[in-house]
């Protein structure tokens, strides 16, 4: 028995070093392993001007070294916590675990693309992510219509909208008072779509505010505002040709006119131009491209009974209405009323009278012999 305890004891010792043979085999084995990526670098989308951040998750990565490399412009951005590239927007962080983050500060357009994040191994590996840039949309004015633009009635007309942005903006037309669109005679939209907005054989009832909006779902939308002023010669309407008055009162006279550009609107009497005073008022209340114009007669005489015109004149022309203001009588004022009394009225208060003088009679011979 003795002699067999060495032989143990030996055996023991073997199956220690065996183990930290095999110890040491599997600590070498996690310490060789190669590098690996943990997870896929995102798509990461931002907004013009924003900041942006590319991670690049590395297991294993030991003594290796990761890279940052725009493939889009062929350039290397960083080597391991070294920036390279000479564009101070760009650096890079590593949170001690396995995350490299690639940084992008003030995002310009020219960012935009695919993004490599390599370890070089041999053979190298490699994986890519892509940095999209969005951009807001802007109305491009030397492109544009501008702000205010005139045609003649019943002339074509079309109106441009150019917008850049990222993606590209949509552009729709609408109308600032909120009416329809006529594309033509027939044909009326709340709203179109396009960069171009053509508007046949216009008419004064299209004059107004045109907006262009501008959106790609990148806040803010914008719009453009474009006044559109339809051009045509005075044109005017008397409502009563013919007004009569008597002497000694006042009267007031009319006519309706529309014109753009603006019109000179006034009113003649016996070939003179009327103007303010005691004996005339004038009135005239504008809307767009109408007036209404009134003129006040005040204490009519016979010479202020005739023709009276109003007249309209415009860079395109000139027009005029008439009004016939003639004398008519001073009513009369009315008769005051006559009481009249019947024969049968008066035949019964003749009865009446009679019957109360026998009544009070019979009282009276009534109290005496009492």
């Amino acid at each position: 028995m003795c002699r067999g305890a060495p032989e143990l004891t030996s055996n023991t010792n073997t199956i220690i070093v065996l183990n930290w043979l095999l110890l040491i085999h599997v600590m070498c084995q996690g310490a060789t392993e190669k590098p690996r990526f943990a997870e896929p670098i995102p798509n990461v989308t931002v907004a013009v001007g924003r900041d942006a951040i590319l991670p690049c998750v590395v297991a294993n990565l030991g003594t290796y070294q990761v890279a940052w490399i725009h493939i889009d412009r062929q350039m290397i951005l960083t080597i391991h916590r070294q920036v390279v590239a000479r564009v101070p927007r760009f650096s890079v962080s590593h949170d001690n675990q396995k995350t490299w983050q690639l940084h992008v500060s003030d995002v310009q357009q020219e960012d935009r693309g695919y993004y490599m994040c390599q370890v070089n191994t041999n053979p190298m590996i490699s994986q890519i992510g892509y940095l999209q840039v969005v951009v807001p949309p802007n109305i491009v004015d030397d492109e544009s219509t501008p702000s205010s633009v005139a045609a003649r009635e019943n002339q074509n007309l079309t109106l441009h909208c150019q917008a850049a942005g990222f993606p590209d903006p949509k552009i729709i037309w609408r109308r600032e008072d909120g009416q329809p669109i006529f594309l033509d005679r027939r044909k009326k939209v709340n709203a179109l779509e396009g960069a171009q907005l053509t508007l046949a054989r216009i008419s004064r009832t299209e004059m107004g505010a045109y907006l262009c909006i501008a959106t790609n779902g990148v806040p803010p939308t914008v719009s453009k505002r474009i006044t559109l002023d339809v051009e045509f010669g005075p044109m005017i309407w008397v409502p009563n040709q013919l007004v009569g008055a008597p002497s000694g009162t006042d009267v007031t006279i009319d006519c309706h006119t529309e014109a753009f550009p603006r019109a000179i609107n006034f009113w003649i009497h016996e070939n003179v131009i009327i103007l303010p005073s005691v004996k005339y008022s004038l009135d005239a209340s504008e809307s767009s491209y109408r007036s209404h114009m009134k003129l006040t007669i005040r204490d009519l005489r016979p010479t202020d009974f005739g023709n009276y015109r109003c007249i309209s004149k415009n860079s395109l022309g000139e027009t005029e209405g008439s009004v016939r203001l003639y004398e008519i009588p001073m009513p009369s004022s009315p008769p005051k009323p006559i009481k009249v009394i019947s024969e049968a009225n008066k035949t019964g208060c003749c009865l009446a009278v009679w019957l109360s003088t026998v009544l009070l009679q019979l009282l009276i011979d009534n109290l005496h012999c009492s």
